[in-house]
């Protein structure tokens, strides 16, 4: 009878959520804390493609914020034959402190194949 109670205990354990918070306070977070930058990176082109649904290709520029993170974002606009005549176009994305994107803009539109003009 003993044998059972054991083997669901164990069981239950398993199962249990609060082994999933405690493997993630080993590894130095708890559950509720701020994102890595790798995963604001992937987040932000994620919520980006959703709300455009234009293909996010690279993220350009990568900064923490006194607000929360600041991206420059190269998204495939318009695709075309030949690839190098494709439209590409960088969008400047804000995020809060917990990844959540506030806000974007497009800064400006390119042919792929074409490098950027020098500025004075």
């Amino acid at each position: 009878m003993s044998n059972t109670k054991n083997t669901s205990d164990s069981q239950s354990s398993r199962n249990s959520p609060n082994k999933q918070d405690t493997s993630d306070q080993a590894k130095g977070g708890a559950a509720d804390s701020r994102p890595s930058p790798m995963q604001v990176l992937r987040d932000a082109r994620g919520q980006l493609e959703e709300l455009t649904g234009m293909a996010a290709e690279s993220v350009s520029s990568f900064e923490q914020t006194e607000d929360g993170w600041s991206l420059e974002v190269e998204v495939l606009e318009l695709a075309r034959v030949p690839d190098t005549m494709s439209l590409m176009a960088s969008y400047q994305v804000e995020l809060d402190p917990d990844g959540q994107l506030t806000g974007y803009r497009r800064l400006r539109r390119y042919e792929r194949g074409r490098a950027d003009a020098s500025r004075r």
